[in-house]
């Protein structure tokens, strides 16, 4: 064996090790941490481990001083890769979450370590929370990010911008470096980004063209951020699962995102259920992926006021996706007798198999009614910083009366489609 073979073998051995996981879990044991007393079990095991490159802390409760006594032992990590830390500040305080989360990111760079994955999801920390991460998301550690998982924490438009700052700032830093940031996953749903800021999120993935994954569902996007985040998907080519469900396109939005669709052939999942994309909206994306786009498994574009001429059209557009296994036009207007010619379509294409549940329809059998040019789309809705003592107990004011969400952690306080586009917020 040549020394040239040796050394071919030597890093494909130094990769294997780095690549493999050695993971510490406390998922889901609903521990309620403190002090640093409190944190003891959990430093106790860190320092045992030799290896540590993944911690899950999912489903927990971490004050301040639990986190800084977290924080402290992985101040040696310099191996830690991927931070599972989803739903891990039930019922603190605002103005705790920044601390803790300064403690932790603290520490990852003090150790020099190189994150990999990044998972705060279901932390309803607002804006105020994404203040505790600015340090670490432009930091080195951060230069070797591919996932980065901020669903439902209540960002706002302000959160957003921040995070699209930082995220700037480090993918110029890390070119300068020679070690550009590839961030490869990016899920933001639930955060209510709106226009400003899904366009200035828009600014960050054009410059990066790396994305495999984005998904930014129920933001209250219209079709101006739309038509940025089409602009900044151009970019990325390698774009397999695009979920911007539950915003709202209209027809312009969907015809300036179907411009740019010939050019992501590698797109395997798309999602814009509840998008108001229309009938023409609906036709103009599903010719732009008429030719090509053989690697496309999902289409879904339920909920989306769709009539029976879309629906026939969408039908005939996808019948030559050899790939495709689940086509959802659910929750559109077709009447019975378009539910019956839709699947004797799709019959004729050999695909009724793939075609989802038509059990939602709201249509009838009454003719199409004129759609217009989207001159009534809404204007935005903006949402104001929920002040509230606990985070995960927000509480809005909706025509005088105190509406608080039930479910555990839950950064969206309320669905505001554009259905709903009447209540004011106060």
């Amino acid at each position: 064996m040549t020394s040239k073979d040796i050394s071919s073998v030597t890093d494909q051995l130094a990769k294997t090790l780095v690549d493999e996981q050695y993971e510490l879990s406390f998922k889901g044991k609903g521990l309620k941490l403190d002090t640093a007393k409190d944190a003891k079990e959990i430093v106790d095991e860190i320092k045992k481990c030799k290896v540590m490159t993944a911690l899950r802390m999912e489903g927990n409760t971490l004050g301040v001083d639990a986190a800084k006594a977290i924080a402290e032992t992985l101040e040696t990590r310099k191996e830690f890769q991927h931070a599972h830390w989803s739903d891990m500040f039930t019922g603190r305080l605002k103005s705790e979450i920044p601390k803790a989360l300064e403690f932790l990111g603290g520490a990852i760079m003090k150790a020099g370590a190189g994150l990999v994955v990044l998972d705060l999801s279901d932390n309803a920390f607002g804006p105020n929370g994404i203040v505790g991460l600015v340090a670490l998301l432009k930091s080195s550690s951060c230069y070797t990010l591919q996932e980065l998982r901020l669903n439902n924490n209540g960002l706002g438009i302000t959160g957003g911008k921040v995070l699209a700052e930082c995220l700037t700032e480090c993918h110029q830093n890390s070119v300068k470096a020679g070690k550009p940031l590839k961030l490869k996953v990016f899920v933001s749903g639930r955060n209510r980004l709106e226009n400003p800021g899904a366009t200035a999120l828009a600014a960050v993935f054009k410059a990066l063209g790396s994305l495999e994954e984005v998904a930014m569902p129920q933001n209250g996007i219209y079709a101006e951020g739309i038509t940025a985040l089409a602009e900044a998907f151009a970019e990325n080519k390698n774009l397999r699962v695009m979920n911007l469900s539950d915003n709202t396109f209209t027809q312009k939005g969907a015809k300036n995102m179907a411009k740019v669709l010939p050019k992501l052939q590698n797109l395997e999942v798309i999602n814009y259920g509840d998008c108001l994309v229309r009938t023409e909206g609906a036709i103009a994306i599903t010719e732009a992926l008429k030719e090509g786009h053989q690697k496309l498994k999902e289409l879904n574009l339920s909920g989306n006021e769709i009539h029976k001429r879309g629906a026939i059209a969408v039908v005939e557009n996808m019948k030559n996706k050899p790939n495709l296994k689940k086509l959802d036009l659910n929750c559109n207007m077709f009447g019975e007798s378009g539910i019956e010619e839709i699947k004797e379509a799709m019959k004729n294409n050999g695909k009724l198999d793939i075609l989802a549940s038509l059990s939602d329809d709201e249509g009838s059998d009454e003719e199409e009614v004129d759609e217009g040019d989207d001159q009534g789309e809404e204007e935005d809705v903006g949402q104001d910083d929920v002040e509230g003592e606990e985070v995960n107990d927000p509480e809005l004011q909706v025509k005088g009366k105190s509406i608080s969400p039930n479910k555990k952690n839950d950064a969206a306080t309320l669905d505001l489609a554009d259905d709903l586009g009447n209540l004011k917020l106060s």
